[in-house]
């Protein structure tokens, strides 16, 4: 029995996808339903449906045996798991923002709005700039509109978000797309079923 960890929404939608190509049919998954613990049609698959950011830890423990996040997730959670494969989607930035008239380089303490929180602040440490870090569950971009912050780190897609709030990419910090994710024990244990999954899984994203 494996069981696979998948964040609710689009990171799990487009996962069922490629799964299905790989033979392992979830028609449980396709059924709207409030279950967390559903089956492959064939009964030797589990799936738990978790937030995102819990992926990473319901992996390092073991629970499941692999899992699908965004990078993102994992640099925040930064989990003692190995990162298997880029699934290739749901991709987009990890961004510093901000307005681009304002100079920030002679900020001592620069505030920074975010809910990457760890991000942010190994980013900065590494620029050896102080900051401040001001967590913030959503709506970052009223950080700097309001007063509350200097600069914002985020996720960036087609960055419309920024735009219509003044604001501009200032500084890249990393790609994020969906990640395979696997326990390092399971991988050791189980690795004749989930090596070949891997294997498929591949072989789908890169046709």
């Amino acid at each position: 029995m494996i069981t696979i960890a998948l964040a609710k929404g689009r990171l799990a939608e487009k996962a069922v996808e490629i799964l299905e190509e790989c033979g392992i049919m979830c028609d449980e998954l396709k059924t709207p339903s409030r279950k967390l613990i559903l089956k492959d049609n064939s009964g030797l698959y589990n799936f738990i449906m978790v937030k995102p950011a819990d992926v990473p830890t319901y992996v390092e423990y073991g629970v499941a045996d692999i899992g699908v996040c965004g990078k993102d997730t994992l640099l925040e959670e930064d989990k003692n798991i190995y990162e298997l494969l880029d699934l290739k989607y749901g991709a987009c930035r990890l961004c510093v923002a901000g307005y681009a008239d304002r100079d920030f380089r002679f900020i001592d303490t620069l505030r920074v709005a975010t809910k990457f929180v760890n991000i942010a602040r190994k980013y900065f440490h590494k620029k050896q700039r102080n900051i401040e870090i001001i967590k913030l569950s959503g709506s970052v971009e009223l950080g700097p509109a309001i007063g509350l912050s200097d600069v914002i780190v985020d996720i960036v897609e087609s960055g419309k978000t920024l735009a219509e709030n003044n604001l501009s990419v200032l500084e890249e910090i990393a790609p994020v797309s969906a990640r395979l994710v696997s326990n390092k024990v399971s991988l050791k244990t189980k690795g004749d079923i989930i090596r070949p999954l891997v294997a498929c899984i591949k072989e789908v994203i890169n046709r």
